[in-house]
């Protein structure tokens, strides 16, 4: 098997396979139990996502500092259509599992169900083990069937355990993720088709596809087909307009995964996919992409400064950060992309701090609303600290992670496609604006008879949150072990597009670089 990105490091003991399998199997147990109570319940949860997290982390360390799939298993599954079990890893992606098996246990131990535990818990394991299938995915039929799966326990979570409106939120969701998917069908079907046509076989393997002759017109279509769905998933701006309800009318679990793992499924996808299967369409398309993203820093910072709703205001400030994440994708740097892949792992974080933090606030306060809390600082200094570690990394503080990654961003998208980044750093300083508002109005003041009885983090609490906290803290130190494993994937990709586009590489101060028509 010829292996476009460099050849596979193979492993003797499935790790991949197993980890998907994990969280999988604790919710068929789960979902195959009678009666239980919420304790071996809860305990069954939280030690399936530990073990899928002791797996996550071995895969991390064992991973070596070079391109190319790591810890391949291919086995066919079915011959004559062409689909195989075929999984792997690299410095992509190894982060953004390592990222799935962080937050899961962290969800399920700081925002548990009050009513119908079990059911709870084995959707959010199934959730888990989607997720964590759709990253390792290198079959586009395998990885389809991962992508949409995510949408049915996401679909349950939000409409059995959220808020007012959450069968709107739900079922708006599901229809527009579930249309945007229907495009990716085509497109796969398509390319696997005109790849059999070229060469005589039927396969779905990317590093198989990546060699399918595509001419301009077809190539443009099907970038378009695939990132239809990636854009909705993430959501890039226009195909946002789902998130706002669904973050918000989500429990606070629903809302900690929606924002920091289901939205890197979409660009996820625009990095693995996009980029290596239509690298002239993505440097074609890359302005108008560019522009999207850059619209949608802006719009997003905009609204967010408008909001009183705490949860609607970390929504529409992860539309900015998607566009951050897509300006770095698609300024087809090393810096920008290596930005952009390390920003989807930081936001995840970060978000998963602010939304956790929010949900236990409700639960003190009975509302998330700003115009409802004031002066929450002195009743409960812990959460207060801990909000505003969150919130700094939000803006991008230096020291904390939100500024490295944005760093990277801004810096590689200056080399390639300057004004969209001297337009992009408006959004920096408008994420101050609003974060800083909304931590002052409720947090800062003398607070009311109700506010003053708000109860501070128990110890169990503060574990919870610490975690992410640290990681937090961590990567804005120190990113380089994380930075060390992503750039060599990163190098392998920017070099196949600059390779197929007879494109040369930027040098700092250089004008913008114009790709080559594609004979």
């Amino acid at each position: 098997m010829s292996f476009a990105a460099g050849a596979p490091v193979v492993h003797e003991f499935p790790y991949l396979t197993v980890l998907v399998f994990i969280p999988a199997a604790g919710a068929l147990a789960l979902a195959a139990t009678v009666r239980a109570n919420r304790a071996v319940v809860e305990i069954v949860g939280m030690v399936t996502s530990l073990a899928t997290l002791s797996f996550a982390v071995t895969i991390a360390v064992l991973l070596h500092r070079v391109g190319g799939y790591q810890f391949v298993s291919d086995h066919v599954w079915a011959q004559s259509l062409g689909i195989s079990w075929f999984v792997g890893v690299d410095g992509i992606s190894v982060f953004l599992v390592l990222l799935a098996a962080v937050l899961f246990p962290i969800a399920l131990a700081g925002a548990r169900a009050r009513e119908n535990p079990r059911a709870f818990v084995a959707w959010m394991l199934l959730l888990e083990s989607a997720c964590i299938g759709t990253f390792v995915s290198l079959d586009l039929i395998m990885f389809f069937l991962f992508f949409e799966l995510t949408l049915v326990p996401a679909y349950f979570l939000i409409s059995g355990w959220g808020y007012t409106r959450r069968a709107y939120a739900a079922v708006k969701f599901f229809i527009y993720t579930f249309l945007g998917s229907a495009f990716l069908l085509v497109g796969i079907l398509v390319l696997a088709f005109l790849h059999q046509s070229q060469t005589g076989v039927l396969t779905f393997s990317l590093p198989a596809l990546e060699h399918t002759h595509l001419s301009g017109p077809t190539g443009v279509l099907l970038f378009l087909a695939f990132t239809a769905a990636f854009a909705v998933k993430a959501p890039l701006f226009p195909f946002h307009t789902w998130s706002p309800d669904a973050y918000a009318e989500a429990p606070t679990a629903g809302s900690m995964i929606l924002s920091g793992v289901l939205a890197k499924l979409g660009t996820y996808g625009i990095i693995r996919f996009d980029l290596n299967l239509f690298p002239q369409a993505s440097r074609t398309l890359a302005p108008l992409l560019l522009t999207l993203a850059v619209i949608g820093i802006l719009y997003g910072a905009i609204v967010a400064c408008a909001q009183r709703d705490l949860k609607r205001l970390v929504a529409y400030s992860s539309l900015a950060q998607i566009g951050f994440i897509a300006l770095g994708t698609f300024a087809f740097t090393t810096e920008g992309l290596a930005g952009g892949v390390l920003l989807m792992v930081n936001h995840g974080l970060i978000t998963a701090a602010l939304f956790v933090l929010i949900g236990w606030i409700a639960d003190r306060r009975g509302t998330w609303q700003v115009g409802g809390l004031r002066g929450l600082q002195s009743p409960a200094p812990v959460l207060a600290a801990a909000f505003t570690v969150a919130m700094l990394a939000s803006i991008g503080l230096p020291g904390l992670n939100g500024f490295v990654s944005e760093f990277l961003v801004l810096s590689g998208t200056f080399l390639t496609h300057r004004w969209w980044a001297v337009a992009a750093t408006v959004g920096v300083i408008l994420a101050a604006i609003y974060l800083l508002w909304a931590y002052q109005q409720a947090f800062h003041g003398k607070p009311d008879e109700d506010n003053a009885k708000t109860r501070d983090l128990r110890l169990t609490e503060r574990l919870v949150v610490a975690p992410l906290l640290v990681l937090i803290v961590l990567l804005g130190v120190y990113p380089k072990p994380v930075l060390d494993r992503i750039t060599p994937a990163v190098n392998q990709l920017i070099e196949r597009v600059d390779s197929v586009t007879h494109t040369q590489p930027p040098a700092p101060g250089a004008p913008p670089p114009v790709a080559k028509a594609q004979p």
